[in-house]
């Protein structure tokens, strides 16, 4: 990983990591053949697993190195706002040529979703720039009426800049502006990090299959399996909510990720279990059970004033524990333990 993360950190002329033959979508595979293509997404995942790896490195001796990815990062996250940011969104990244992609001032690709999740999830964005940047997410690519949350829009397809196979596919349909729900689920974990807890809500609804399923109508546009979550839905007539590639797609561990992590906010670390939900307000309460070794946690949590966020009070088998993070100490003893929390 540390040898990886070493061969990641040459930059183009605006400060950001050379995209190559593609970043996390591979479909823009020519956006930076000629090797000065940028990538800002690239640059919010790098700053956020180089900030991961440095106290890793540190445990290991490896102080300078760890000195090295700690530097990048700075500078990283200094070119990221300078170069990164469009006015009202982040970018997407830059061609060989320096036109930008991803921008207001783009005829295609205008905006991108995982360039905005990613400045939240990263830590690293201005957090005045990350909110609007995702509140035009939410303006742009969230469609509510049609149940869809797109990947970017408006989708390739007569631009004379070739971002690469990406274009091969018909708008609409799989990376080309449809809904990627591996992309998707990043939107639902950043939406919940900014405390968002009805929109976070509401974009894992549109991600699961089960809600493609309700009425006889519903599985006839749909026409996959309502049981797995698809890699992809289609946006444009006369597919639009057609569902794409099954079964293959990592997407349904992420989006259990989201949901458990994000909107319930249940995390472990190592000894203790962490929880910090943001719920839709509507919510009254919610209940996990969890196996912890030989022992069970029954985890009750109450929403009696209707809040997205914010922990007032955790009882663990009846006593109180004292302020701070809501950090629940795990133990195995083969007993059964319950867990209060109220919001608030």
């Amino acid at each position: 990983c540390a040898r990886g993360l070493d061969q990641s950190l040459r930059v183009g002329k605006h400060g950001l990591p050379l995209i190559g033959a593609g970043d996390w979508n591979d479909g823009m595979n020519r956006v930076g053949e000629m090797g000065k293509g940028e990538s800002v997404w690239l640059g919010w995942f790098l700053y956020a697993t180089l900030v991961a790896f440095r106290p890793l490195a540190k445990a290991r001796g490896a102080a300078a190195r760890a000195a090295k990815w700690l530097s990048h990062a700075a500078r990283l996250r200094a070119s990221l706002e300078r170069d990164g940011w469009d006015g009202n969104w982040y970018r997407r990244g830059y061609f060989d040529d320096g036109t930008p992609l991803g921008s207001s001032t783009s005829g295609e690709c205008r905006i991108d979703s995982i360039a905005q999740s990613w400045s939240v999830i990263s830590g690293a964005a201005d957090p005045a720039r990350s909110l609007r940047g995702m509140a035009a997410v939410d303006e742009r690519l969230i469609l509510g009426d049609e149940g869809l949350a797109l990947l970017f829009t408006p989708p390739f397809d007569r631009t004379p800049l070739d971002p690469g196979y990406i274009k091969g596919y018909p708008p609409g349909i799989r990376e080309n502006g449809g809904q990627y729900n591996h992309a998707a689920t990043w939107s639902v974990i950043a939406f919940a990090a900014l405390g968002q807890g009805d929109k976070s809500a509401e974009v894992f609804s549109l991600m699961n299959p089960i809600r493609r399923a309700s009425t006889r109508a519903d599985v006839q546009r749909y026409k996959v399996e309502p049981y797995a979550v698809a890699a992809d839905v289609y946006s444009v007539a006369p597919h639009a909510g057609r569902g794409g590639w099954t079964w293959y797609t990592g997407t349904a561990g992420c989006l259990y990720r989201a949901g458990i992590e994000a909107i319930l906010g249940f995390r472990l670390q190592g000894a203790y279990l962490l929880l910090a939900p943001c719920i839709p307000r509507e919510w009254p309460r919610f209940e996990i059970v969890f196996r912890y070794r030989s022992t069970r946690y029954e985890i009750a949590v109450d929403n009696p004033h209707g809040v997205n966020r914010g922990v007032s009070c955790v009882e663990l088998d009846g006593k109180t524990l004292p302020g701070g993070p809501t950090r629940i100490p795990l133990v195995d003893d083969g007993l059964t333990h319950k867990v209060h929390v109220i919001l608030g």
